[in-house]
């Protein structure tokens, strides 16, 4: 214990940036770049069939200022999850009674609910990534459309239907981000802990914004026809998505406080 008191007392006095958790990275108290003025000015959101234009959600593009936070560098694995299903009996995905676990362990878990993905964070004393972490810990601080940078580069992302399915969450160092993570883009979605609403300053009156969906981030390798296009992986675009559902590339990584930051 006085270890922890005692590594907390050096951060507040020397501002030495703390040891993260294991697989954890470190994201620093500060500003960043989030949203996008991105404008969909060809309709081609419409085209594809869609009922909204794209980037409509994601602006104005503004400063954020964020208080530090520690987030999961994997997304959270079948592993580590059947580690919790075993632990407190919570309900299952259904696919874990019908294939070998043990071939797959360490593929991102999907078919969750964001209720499932909070418990398994409480589980393991960590929360949910808050929508504005988890697009600082996707982009960094130079307002990047993709984790790497601001061009689209196939071999470095699992998406846009390149590899037809899930990969191992520790996969793809080549996309990591800023920070450290992998697969902030493709693989599989992600439930934050934000209700999906408008930011301050929008101007497209969305019917789904309000306390009924919440917001998912990162794209996934799923997706046939204009869903595997790039546009869904860049590090602001925003889904939402009712808390209760689930689907076959929505998962989830945890986030948790820095102790010693102030509030």
């Amino acid at each position: 214990m006085w270890m922890i008191v005692l590594l907390i007392v050096t951060f507040i006095f020397t501002g030495c940036s703390p040891q993260p958790p294991k697989d954890m990275a470190y994201v620093p108290k500060g500003e960043f770049i989030m949203g996008s003025n991105d404008v969909d000015t060809e309709a081609k959101s419409l085209q594809y069939g869609n009922k909204k234009p794209w980037f409509a959600n994601e602006g104005p593009e503004r400063k954020i200022s964020l208080n530090s936070f520690f987030i999961d560098k994997y997304e959270l694995s079948i592993k580590k999850y059947k580690q919790f299903v075993d632990a407190t009996k919570h309900e299952a995905p259904d696919y874990f009674n019908t294939i070998d676990l043990s071939k797959v362990e360490n593929l991102p878990v999907v078919g969750v609910t964001w209720f499932d993905a909070k418990a398994f964070c409480k589980w393991e004393g960590k929360r949910l990534p808050t929508e504005a972490e988890w697009e600082k810990a996707a982009r960094g601080t130079d307002g990047r459309k993709f984790p790497w940078g601001n061009e689209f580069d196939t071999a470095k992302v699992n998406g846009a239907g390149n590899h037809m399915g899930p990969m191992d969450v520790t996969s793809l160092d080549a996309g990591k981000s800023p920070y450290g993570l992998h697969h902030m883009s493709g693989n599989a979605y992600e439930w934050t802990a934000s209700w999906y609403e408008k930011y301050e300053g929008n101007k497209f009156d969305d019917e789904d914004y309000g306390k009924n969906f919440m917001t998912v981030r990162g794209g996934s390798w799923g997706g046939l026809g204009h869903y595997s296009l790039n546009i869904y992986l860049r590090t602001t675009y925003r889904f939402p998505v009712p808390p209760a559902a689930k689907f076959e590339d929505l998962g989830f990584r945890c986030a948790s406080d820095v102790a010693g930051d102030s509030k």
